[in-house]
């Protein structure tokens, strides 16, 4: 097979994933590495800004994101929900709201105890904290000295505050010096941590990672580069075939093929390489290399929507679209679980324009931690040029909206708190006068959204639908590995973008012990 040049090692996909693992082959190795990635250099100032406008700006530009959309979803009063997913040096780290939130222990044991063994929470807590910089210190459980700056929320404001001794009356736990990434997560209020500088600038991936190598001669980096197939010699993976510019390049790894395009770009570019469910592929006319049926299955989503309030006293304007948060479990029994129930608070009104009113408000914002609805994401097209079919089946599991429902009825407890007196204005959304529980549960039908953190769709495990093993190797193809946040076979429970920094500090580790 005819390659423009070869490398050691091919990562596909420059985001919060991709930059890590080609950071450690570099830092670790001899190799050569080429990182392919299919958006922009990350050099416009917007996106190192910190701000929210600088950052909700980047959200619905295809300059930065892939615009990724739903197929309507009739849990969901058929609405179609958009997805967009970071298209630039970084990935979804150079656009997203910079929280830090790694996940709950329980998820890294449930991932264990599913058959993946490595995996467990006291097995990857040295890939988080390897990978970070806290400016809390270092600990048992937190790093320092990483490439990742995490710091603190410093500026709480009075109604987020209020929010943390609100949750106290309730009989939680917590404050503004607790840290949810520590010893414990649930059943304590906590001020978000985020991934940046000191001196107030995005930290992404890109800017950690990579930046302090760009002038490493065994590094190649190039933007622009949207990959539309792994190439394979039999049942090996000896190359990527991409395109740049309308021209079409190939380039050979003499070791391994790292995909880390994320959830709804990693099985599309499986699948256009003959990795994945016959039938379907078969059906569009790609010639089938492996069989595999879960790729592209297993898709899981947290959701939010806001109940949202007027406020009575002036407020703010954040540094973070959530200041505050608290997670927890809505029915009794499952303490041996993560928390199902996650909160985002902040002085904003996060509702919809048609609940918005003038002056000042504050929002609790409900998320479905962790879901059991599960979708998929499929091939519209053999075309790599045609985005992927997506269907997360939000809401199909009646227990995704009991723990919803739930959230509205929390939000209204601790607005009634003492704590929120002063604040406490008409409640805008969805409206005091709403009660009844269908009414509640059109609410959430109406109102639910993306929190934009698909996972799960080349899910890693033993099963039929398992995608790639415990050591992140691809099922049936030597020489491929797949290390982003569609190896997750079960969701976190928080922001996804400090467990798949996890998963690409091991993937990374398992590599190296590979090539001996």
């Amino acid at each position: 097979m005819d390659v423009e040049r070869s490398h050691d090692y091919i990562v596909v996909g420059a985001g919060a994933a991709g930059c890590v693992v080609a950071r450690r082959l570099l830092d670790n190795t001899d190799a050569s590495v080429l990182l392919l990635e299919a958006g922009g250099p990350d050099e416009q100032e917007t996106i190192h800004r910190t701000d929210i406008p600088s950052m909700t700006s980047m959200w619905g530009s295809t300059d930065f994101t892939w615009p990724y959309a739903t197929v309507p979803q009739p849990t969901l009063n058929d609405r179609e929900v958009h997805i967009p997913q970071g298209k630039v040096l970084g990935g979804g780290t150079s656009v997203n709201a910079m929280m830090y939130v790694r996940g709950n222990r329980r998820d890294f044991d449930h991932w264990n105890f599913l058959g993946n063994e490595g995996w467990s929470y006291r097995d990857v807590l040295p890939y988080f904290r390897r990978s970070e910089n806290f400016a809390g210190g270092a600990s048992e459980y937190r790093g320092t000295g990483g490439p990742l700056d995490v710091i603190r929320y410093s500026a709480p404001s009075e109604v987020s505050l209020a929010f943390a001794e609100g949750v106290r009356e309730l009989g939680f736990d917590g404050g503004p010096d607790w840290d949810y990434n520590g010893a414990q997560q649930e059943n304590a209020a906590f001020f978000y941590q985020s991934t940046r500088t000191t001196g107030n600038r995005r930290c992404s991936t890109a800017t950690a990672f990579i930046d302090p190598v760009r002038q490493n001669s065994k590094l190649t980096v190039v933007t622009g580069a949207t990959a539309t197939r792994v190439l394979l010699s039999g049942y090996t993976a000896v190359g990527v075939e991409y395109v740049v510019d309308g021209t079409r390049h190939t380039a050979g790894a003499t070791a391994e093929v790292v995909v880390c395009c994320g959830a709804l770009a990693s099985p599309k570019l499986l699948m256009l390489s003959g990795i994945g469910p016959a039938e379907a592929l078969r059906g569009l006319g790609i010639d089938i290399v492996v069989d595999l049926p879960g790729v592209g299955r297993n898709l899981q989503d947290h959701m939010l929507f806001g109940v949202g309030y007027q406020s009575l006293r002036d407020l703010p304007f954040p540094q973070l679209l959530s200041e505050a948060g608290l997670f927890v479990h809505t029915r009794d029994g499952l303490s041996a679980a993560s928390p199902d129930l996650q909160f985002f608070f902040g002085p904003v009104q996060f509702v919809d324009d048609r609940y918005r009113v003038d002056g000042p408000g504050f929002t609790f914002a409900p998320i479905l931690a962790r879901p059991h609805s599960r979708g998929t994401v499929s091939l519209r097209s053999a075309d790599p040029q045609d985005l992927p079919v997506v269907d997360p089946q939000y809401l199909t599991a009646e227990a995704d909206v009991d723990v919803l429902v739930h959230g509205i009825s929390l939000a209204r407890e601790l607005v009634g708190t003492t704590a929120f007196r002063s604040f406490r204005g008409r409640e805008l959304a969805p409206g005091d006068q709403v009660t009844e529980r269908k009414d509640l549960v059109g609410y959430v039908r109406d109102s639910a959204s993306t929190v934009w953190h698909p996972v799960g769709t080349c899910k890693m495990g033993a099963d039929r639908e398992a995608v790639v093993n415990s050591r992140l190797q691809t099922y049936g193809v030597d020489r491929l590995r797949v290390a982003d946040a569609s190896v997750m076979p079960t969701i976190t429970a928080g922001n996804t973008n400090a467990a798949t920094i996890m998963i690409a500090e091991k993937a990374a580790e398992l590599i190296i012990e590979a090539a001996g």
